[in-house]
């Protein structure tokens, strides 16, 4: 029997990466998406292409109001695509960047902010755990700016400090049902994430290179893979870790 993964923000950028990487290995996906359903649908298709299952179901991880009707509409998609009750992985991935200084950040950034990345989070994993299944496996993901500082992600920073936190109390918590917990901290990115600055401003791409242990900025390519890989069996005994993923940031 496939396993099944949920990962959530999986139609563009680390979402998307970690969506394919998991489909070459022969897990089956259910990834969700805020408002590009194009993009989705494509995304779908690539993994049907590698020869694996894929779903991809609305979400907006920032309205916590709509998590159990989306509970309902996953089920029945497990039943009706796997004849399944559960699935095996939750990556809790989506979220967006805000840059602003400490000084600047406005009461309504850090409200989104927090919305998205920790409660969002924290109650749309509660929601589906009648859904995961015993053994299975949560990744949630941080950043690297949890912990160095690069001025403008305080709030955004704060949120993911939070999930670290978050996480190991889910896998004290949820162990009693064989669910290992970890995180995932990706160091800067070459994707569109924050407006796609590190992509495309190249003083800043430099800059970010120049502090790095491997002398290069990341790309999805070193991120999917490696959640992939966390997940595989051969991984079942690490938990309640934090792991960076940066090529050396900031050391």
């Amino acid at each position: 029997m496939s396993k099944i993964a949920l990962v959530t923000g999986g139609s563009r950028g680390l979402g998307k990466n970690t969506v394919l990487a998991l489909a070459k290995q022969g897990v089956d996906v259910v990834l969700t998406y805020n408002s590009k359903r194009a993009e989705a649908e494509a995304v779908v298709a690539e993994v049907q292409a590698l020869g694996t299952k894929a779903v991809a179901l609305q979400l907006d991880v920032g309205h916590s109001k709509g998590f159990a009707t989306f509970a309902g509409e996953l089920a029945a998609i497990l039943e009706s695509q796997w004849r399944r009750a559960d699935f095996d992985f939750l990556i809790n991935n989506a979220g967006i960047g805000v840059h602003a200084s400490f000084a600047e950040t406005t009461e309504e950034q850090f409200d989104l902010l927090m919305n998205i990345h920790l409660k969002g989070t924290f109650f749309f994993t509660q929601t589906l755990l009648p859904l995961i299944k015993n053994g299975g496996r949560i990744v949630n993901i941080s950043t690297g700016l949890a912990r160095f500082c690069y001025p403008g992600y305080a709030a955004y920073a704060t949120m993911k400090g939070g999930i670290e936190v978050l996480s190991r109390y889910m896998a004290k918590e949820l162990g009693a049902r064989g669910i290992a917990v970890n995180v995932v901290a990706p160091g800067a990115i070459e994707t569109d994430f924050g407006g796609g600055a590190v992509r495309d401003n190249e003083q800043l791409n430099q800059q970010i290179a120049s502090y790095t242990a491997l002398g290069r900025v990341g790309v999805p390519d070193d991120i999917g893979p490696a959640i992939a890989a966390l997940l595989s069996e051969s991984n079942r005994w690490i938990n309640a870790q934090r792991i960076e993923i940066s090529g050396g940031m900031m050391l």
